[in-house]
């Protein structure tokens, strides 16, 4: 009798797990299939360690959604007429988690300093989006 709940359980908990699984995997496929989806990096300045996120840009506004989440709302979101990128440069050796063609931005925000680590052809869009802001009235 107690060998059969055991293997109750190792199945009701593989079920559990695989629900898990897909659900993270179906998540993931639906924020990278959204128009203007792009893959992005983005850490607090001054933070050690990078989340791997997926953003959406359009519009007045960046979501960035924690890749490792199961969560549907956005972890940040950033407006785009309070964006201003102070630096750009490569991954340091001391960002292992970083790919080393990916493109550092330091960046000033509404929601205090960001780094945002991105591919460079993910760049060009992002700096013309943030560019095409239209002028703050005064």
């Amino acid at each position: 009798m107690q060998h059969h709940v055991t293997l109750v359980t190792l199945v009701l908990l593989g079920l559990l797990v695989g629900a898990l699984v897909a659900a993270f995997l179906l998540r993931r496929r639906f924020l990278l299939s959204g128009l203007g989806a792009v893959t992005m990096w983005l850490r607090p300045v001054g933070e050690s360690r990078w989340a791997l996120g997926v953003a959406w840009y359009s519009g007045e506004t960046l979501l960035w959604y924690r890749a490792l989440s199961l969560s549907v709302r956005p972890n940040q979101r950033l407006c785009r007429s309070q964006f201003h990128v102070d630096a750009r440069r490569r991954p340091t050796r001391d960002e292992p988690s970083l790919p080393s063609e990916t493109v550092v931005l330091t960046c000033r925000t509404g929601a205090g300093p960001r780094e945002l680590a991105m591919d460079p052809s993910t760049e060009t869009g992002f700096l013309s989006w943030i560019e095409s802001a239209p002028p703050i009235d005064r």
